[in-house]
Parts: structure tokens; sequence; C-alpha cells
């Protein structure tokens, strides 16, 4: 039998615990993995109240510590509530996790799942900068079980020993298939010449992995009197934050200038690798990091934060001006080998 590791979270007054069996769920565009688990309840000390647990996604743009004048630093962009104790469900099918995790609490326990939408955001967080203090802005998950009288009255206070909650994180992997990449071209005409720069680039497939090199393949018709001096390849990652505005930040990730001349009345192709890297990145303020990796958003029509990237080819022409040509770039990470099964649990 296998050995896997099982979350816990107590409240602070013993009376409640939760426990999940992975804090990583699987976004796979068309549908979500669902969030399941278990809270152990001790009814000795709910004092009348019911257990509720609720599954959060929150845009967060500040430090929870900063909440000294009544303002919300965080907002969130969808939740759901059960009950589970009293159950109200008893019937409920539970998933072989959820059979496993009730064998190890025993009599006690109460499972719950969650169905999440396919138009959340995934788990995503702006990079501070090196002299920001608090918690990054970003968007996240939360599963949290608390006692109450009911799921959600605003009224009512819930005092923190009475709630336990854990972090969770909605991750993509890249499709099993990869299609060939995309291809773009532009012709710029100059003052003083007749006939245009035409510049074309490719790149070899469409989805790349996080670390590997992504090649572009830049094709130069030159049919003018100037000479291209350098050719520059860069990564732009692209950032739009849906919820309170429609802001959208672009923040060059990776960038490299090649020496390569073309002369007057000449052709040029040539392939070029560049590689993005978070390491390279850590003092630029609002570069988004995936709390995964730093993927691709692979959803249209949601909140939160929406990444893109895309590849821009510049040629450097003597006498000034610049011919540019830009890709649709996908970075994601590959599904890991094997899938885990419950068979045995530690706690």
């Amino acid at each position: 039998f296998s050995l896997f590791r099982v979350f816990k979270k107590t409240s602070g007054n013993g009376h409640i615990a939760l426990y999940l069996g992975k804090r990583d769920f699987v976004d796979h565009v068309d549908s979500v993995e669902v969030v399941d688990g278990v809270v152990k309840v001790d009814p000795s000390g709910l004092n009348g109240r019911k257990v509720f647990v609720y599954l959060a996604c929150a845009f967060r743009y500040g430090s929870e510590d900063l909440d000294v004048i009544g303002l919300s630093f965080r907002r969130d962009i969808w939740i759901q509530y059960v009950q589970v104790y009293p159950p109200v469900d008893g019937n409920a099918t539970k998933s072989p996790m959820q059979e496993s995790l009730l064998k190890k609490v025993g009599e006690q326990g109460c499972p719950f799942s969650f169905k999440m939408p396919t138009n959340l955001p995934c788990s995503v967080s702006l990079q501070p900068g090196p002299n920001d203090a608090g918690k990054a802005c970003g968007v996240d998950f939360e599963v949290k079980a608390y006692l109450a009288n009911t799921a959600s009255n605003p009224d009512e206070v819930i005092e923190k020993k009475d709630t336990c909650r854990l972090m969770i994180r909605k991750i993509q992997y890249a499709p099993a298939n990869n299609k060939s990449g995309p291809k773009a071209d532009i012709s710029k005409q100059f003052m003083m010449t007749d006939k245009p720069v035409n510049l074309e680039a490719s790149l070899e497939k469409e989805i790349y992995y996080h670390g590997d090199p992504i090649t572009v393949t830049v094709k130069v018709k030159n049919e003018t009197s100037k000479v291209v001096k350098k050719i520059r390849v860069s990564v732009e990652q692209l950032t739009n934050v849906a919820l309170y505005s429609s802001d959208t930040y672009t923040k060059t990730v990776c960038s490299e200038e090649f020496g390569e001349t073309i002369n007057a009345n000449s052709t040029f192709e040539k392939s070029f690798q560049i590689t993005p890297l978070l390491s390279n990145n850590k003092e630029k303020r609002a570069v988004v990091i995936q709390l995964h990796t730093v993927s691709s958003t692979y959803h249209k029509e949601m909140q939160g934060i929406i990444v893109s990237y895309k590849v821009k080819v510049t040629l450097m022409v003597s006498g000034g001006g610049d011919v540019t040509v830009e890709l649709p770039l996908t970075l994601m990470s590959p599904k890991p080998a094997g899938e885990c099964t419950f068979n045995n649990l530690n706690v």
C-alpha cells in the first residue's frame, strides 16, 4: 500500500477539524476536479450551532493587517456553502478519498464536496516589488469549516476559535495534444524607399512548457537600401485584472538581442531560442506568478486575473525605425506522470 499525506486543520476550540486529501485541484478547461474532504465534529461543543463549510474564490488586493478602518482588502469572486452537521444528505455518494478519510476519522466524520464552475480563474499572484510589504495581490481559494447558526448571516459574529481553514490551489496542465505553432508576417515601407522590409516569424508548436527554450523562426526579405542592424526577440506577459476594473499590465519577462546583419536587397532566415524564467524576473513588480507555475490562462469570459503571453520579433533598421511582428504564446506545465490513489492515509 502507498502512503499519502492528508492536510488537517483544527479549530482553536478543538470542536471541529478539517481534512483534505490534497490541495491542488486541476482545471481541465471543460471541468474542474471536485473539491472534497471531511470535517470531524465534536457535537458536545456546538451549543446548538451547526457546522458549515464554504469554498471561496477571492481576489485580494492588500494585506489583511491593513484593515484598520473597516475596509475589505478581499473580494469574493465566487463562494458556495454546505451544511455538514447536522447532515442534510446522509446518502450522498462518497469519493474513494472521503471513504479513506472517514475510516481514519471515525464516526464523527462528516463528508462534503464542492463543484467549481469552469469560468473561475486559476490561482495566481502579482509579484510584489522589492520594497512592498504584506500579501501579494492575486486570486486564491479557501476551504473553511466553522460553527454558526446560519451559513452566511452578515450580522452573526463568528469567532476565530470556531473556524478552521485550508488554502487550496486551482491549477492547469497543458493538453496532451500539441498543435503546430502560430505564424505572423508584416511588411513595412520606410520614407524615401519604394519597396518594403518583409518580416515573418513563427513558432514550432502551440504550447511550450515552463523552462523549455522557445524556438522562433525568423524570415526577412529586405527589398530596401537600408540595413537591419540587430534582431530583438522578447516574451511579454499580459495580465488582465478583470474585476474592479479592466486593467491590463504588460511586462517583458525575457528579451535578447542578436547581432544579425541583413544587408540591403537581401533575404535572411534563422531560428533563435529564448527561455523566459521566473528566476530572472524576481525584481519586477506585478509579474504574475501562477501559484503552481507562471501559466497562460486557458479560459475566456472569467473574472479575476487572466494571464497571456506573446512573442515579439523586432528588426532594428539603420537610419531609425523598427519592424515588429507579434505571436501569441501559450506557456503551461505538463501533466505529471501517474495518478494518485488513496490506499493508506498518513494524518
